[in-house]
């Protein structure tokens, strides 16, 4: 199990730094990569060694999350390439790609002429937005001004203007500078607007999306047998067996299913173009590595933003929790050990989440001490993979699900700040839990910046606010450990 962890981990890792900064310093990427995983790696060499008999010394926790980090910023930053170095990089890369994935007839570039200048102007009424500037870029035409009315009119007004004046030909895009200020972006549209019922069929794939769930529901039952106690090699006497893992692998597809189902009907609710639900199958660890779709649409505003981001988390955490009650009415109460931990299904402690501890305190009430551990039943220990899933997708880091949640809270720039601070701050609770290490690695080479709304300045409504802030608080309640203090009233 740790060896299959193990390499996950640095295949994520690896893939993550060769993604996020192989073009933007000559530093190799297999000796950063390598910085990176010191930590994972000493504290593997520990527990082969000494075999969880003896615990990780302080030290050897402590050190490497200091000194790891700090060097792979040094090497980092020692093999920085310059920006003109950069650009020819990415174009390279661009160029190469294109070669690969692209028809022989790429599809033509349409910018704005010089002569269609006026024409662009005329777009831009001065009593809604009193235009100043126009910078041409080879992908995108910049108009930069003052806005006169409400953001939500303003791009109605002059969407509307510019598709009068240039068709389908541009994407309009309404963005907040670093300045505060709002300007319009124009991008070529190269996507197809209406979309055939065939053409349709081609995006969604419903019999790829059937085929992964079959293939998840296979390696999640086989490791739902595992956590059910049940011996592998009884299972060619005895085929039977395997049906006491199929509690884990319902509950677990049913979680992940309904929390992509959140978005997929939502993204449809507000006609983004969208892939069905996809799992990814997984023959160890957990049986499956989660589930996704893909957006094949831009996303028209920050109101839409919140409202796909968000109701995955909601979705999934509604149907995680009454299958985690369930789960931990079903479970066994036992005493903790030195095996006592987070990930450890059969001796865990609750108190390492306060969300946890006060579920598993409302299903098994007085059996519960502060100094007992649960040996959780196969459905609660799919239901608390699904507050894992949660808490995860809830980080306000990027492109994940939080992070698109603040960026349509707070904006852009703002979300960017927030995300930092994030990573930074679950590197610090790493120390406490180390068992938070790998997610806080992952979350380091996560973009912190996506992709904008179509209308990215429209602010959104206080009830949605009051959502998103609800959510923040949902994730602090998954991640933080319960404090002493609480545990002995409970």
């Amino acid at each position: 199990m740790t060896f299959w962890f193990l390499l996950l981990l640095g295949l994520l890792t690896y893939f993550m730094v060769q993604r996020s900064v192989a073009h933007i310093t000559r530093t190799p990427v297999w000796l950063l990569w390598l910085v990176l995983m010191t930590p994972a790696l000493l504290w593997t060499a520990w527990t082969a060694i000494y075999g969880g008999k003896q615990p990780l010394p302080r030290l050897l926790v402590l050190v490497p999350l200091i000194i790891c980090p700090l060097l792979y910023w040094l090497l980092f930053q020692w093999g920085r390439r310059s920006l003109k170095e950069t650009q020819s990089e990415l174009q390279k890369s661009s160029e190469s790609a294109s070669d690969i994935h692209t028809n022989p007839e790429p599809v033509p570039v349409r910018p704005i002429e010089q002569t269609e200048e006026t024409q662009l102007r005329n777009c831009f009424p001065w009593s809604v937005y009193y235009i100043q500037n126009i910078e041409y870029r080879p992908q995108a035409v910049i108009c930069r001004g003052q806005l006169r009315t409400t953001p939500t009119n303003a791009y109605q007004r002059i969407k509307a203007n510019i598709e009068a004046q240039f068709g389908d030909r541009f994407l309009v895009i309404f963005q907040e500078g670093f300045n505060g200020k709002p300007f319009f972006v124009l991008v070529p549209n190269t996507q197809l607007v209406k979309v055939n019922a065939r053409e349709q069929e081609k995006i969604t794939r419903p019999g790829l999306a059937l085929m992964l769930l079959a293939v998840t529901l296979v390696t999640t039952t086989l490791v739902g047998v595992r956590i059910a106690g049940i011996n592998p090699m009884t299972l060619q006497s005895d085929p039977v067996e395997l049906l006491k893992g199929l509690p884990y692998a319902l509950a677990l597809i049913t979680i992940l299913g309904i929390h992509e189902l959140g978005h997929y009907l939502t993204a449809r609710r507000y006609k983004i173009r969208s892939t069905l639900p996809y799992f990814i199958p997984m023959p160890f660890l957990l049986g499956t590595f989660g589930a996704f779709i893909q957006m094949r649409s831009p996303i028209p505003n920050r109101k839409a933003l919140f409202d796909v981001s968000i109701a995955g988390p909601i979705a999934g955490f509604i149907t995680t929790l009454p299958l985690l009650l369930w789960g931990l009415a079903h479970s066994e109460i036992v005493s903790q050990t030195e095996k006592t931990g987070l990930l450890n299904p059969d001796a865990l402690n609750p108190n390492y989440s306060i969300l946890l501890a006060l579920l598993s305190k409302l299903a098994l009430g007085s059996q519960l001490t502060p100094k007992s551990a649960i040996d959780m039943h196969p459905v609660a220990v799919a239901g608390f993979l699904g507050l894992i899933v949660t808490a995860l997708n809830l980080m306000p880091v990027g492109q994940l699900d939080g992070g698109h949640i603040v960026h349509a809270m707070f904006g852009q720039r703002t979300a960017a700040i927030i995300g930092q601070i994030s990573r930074l701050l679950l590197l610090l609770l790493s120390l406490v839990q180390p068992e938070f290490f790998p997610w806080a690695i992952i979350l380091l080479f996560l973009p912190l910046i996506d992709e904008p709304a179509l209308n990215d300045v429209t602010e959104l409504d206080n009830k949605r606010d009051i959502c998103g802030l609800l959510a923040m608080a949902l994730l602090i309640l998954i991640v933080l450990p319960l404090p002493q203090s609480l545990a002995r009233l409970l």
